[in-house]
């Protein structure tokens, strides 16, 4: 459990430790590990691993174990990792959510953990394990004739969309500098983000969302043939959805300009620090999330919707990647190489992981 004193990492070996496992600790400072070790039962075994000396990273990790990555910004301290599960053999599983990192997993890792007969999965978290659930429901509710999937993340209860951690924060931030992709035509893409925008009926109102790169683009067309079109929509700017596309297509002319993307990612760290916490017991439980999965035929009308629904976006993404971990410890991660949610774990069972996580399937209306 790599990243185990952060806020995600934490909540992650909390939901471990419930699960009767007993995962190995490892960050960077010592004493917070040891702080985590005994609030958790006192006897976890630990490992000093820093980011800045990859090597310490490496040694925690054996073949045949299972990696579980919590450190972020992922585009800036999340390589070491990856490679380490790589080179020991070992099965690699994180919660980043960021579209760039996300295609480096599947682009440039996935063949090289294919070669050595690991499984990786990128984003297994709430970003973005629930649209992949929600898609590939619809589309096996739509069946063959579907050649179209649409994804929407909506945040529910009274916590609001303010309530995120300083990782997810740091991780927009870096996000906003940075090309997206999707799937069109068949083949990935690459677009700016927040390109394309759509509402979505969800609890019997129209909700606006922008189009973000996600792990849907790559997963979800291995799991449906004839596939032609992904989109996934992220809905927590709500009524901002219209201005955050302005500013993105201002921002993606901008940063041709030389400097100033650098600039830009200088401003952000000052501004915006990773690894500061998030919503406590309470906000988490006051806090909800929605989820839409829509299938279309080639004339653009709707074959099947499915909707999820459920706790907020932390405590789901500690308990699914508990799941995931241990599921992939017990040898239940089929395949190797980059693998998404579905492909990865199976449908059925996925649905069952989502569900024990706190987020299952619920009436449109």
């Amino acid at each position: 459990m790599f990243g185990a004193t952060g806020y995600t990492g934490r909540l992650t070996a909390e939901a471990l430790v419930r699960r009767g496992v007993r995962p190995v600790l490892a960050a960077r400072n010592a004493a917070r590990l040891a702080d985590v070790a005994g609030e958790l039962g006192g006897d976890l075994e630990r490992a000093v691993a820093d980011v800045s000396r990859p090597e310490t990273v490496r040694a925690t990790v054996e073949e045949g174990d299972v990696m579980v990555a919590t450190v972020g910004p992922f585009v800036k301290w999340g390589r070491p990792a990856a490679e380490a599960a790589i080179a020991a053999g070992a099965h690699y599983i994180d919660s980043t959510g960021e579209p760039p990192f996300i295609r480096e997993v599947f682009e440039r890792y996935g063949p090289r953990a294919a070669a050595a007969g690991t499984g990786m999965v990128t984003a297994f978290g709430y970003d973005w394990v629930p649209g992949n659930l929600a898609g590939a429901l619809a589309l096996r509710d739509a069946g063959p004739a579907a050649v179209r999937v649409d994804t929407g993340y909506f945040i529910t209860g009274s916590a609001g969309a303010g309530a995120m951690s300083g990782g997810t924060k740091a991780s927009l931030a870096g996000v906003a500098a940075t090309p997206s992709f999707a799937w069109r035509g068949g083949s990935l893409r690459s677009e700016r983000g927040a390109a394309r925008r759509r509402t979505f009926r969800v609890r019997g109102r129209d909700r606006s969302a922008v189009a973000v790169g996600s792990s849907e683009h790559f997963a979800l067309p291995r799991i449906h043939a004839g596939l032609q079109e992904v989109n996934s929509f992220l809905g927590w700017f709500g009524p901002l959805s219209r201005p955050v596309q302005a500013v993105s297509l201002v921002g993606s002319g901008a940063f041709r300009v030389p400097g100033v993307k650098t600039l830009y990612a200088a401003a952000a760290d000052r501004l915006i620090k990773g690894s500061t916490g998030g919503p406590d017991a309470g906000e988490r439980a006051r806090g909800g999330s929605h989820v839409v999965g829509a299938a279309y035929d080639p004339s653009g009308k709707l074959l099947a919707e499915v909707h999820l629904s459920g706790v907020d976006a932390y405590t789901f993404t500690g308990e699914i990647l508990a799941w995931g971990a241990q599921r992939a410890a017990a040898g239940g991660l089929t395949g190797a190489g980059a693998l998404g949610p579905v492909d990865g774990f199976g449908l059925d069972e996925l649905e069952a992981g989502c569900a024990a996580a706190g987020v299952g399937r619920v009436d449109p209306g």
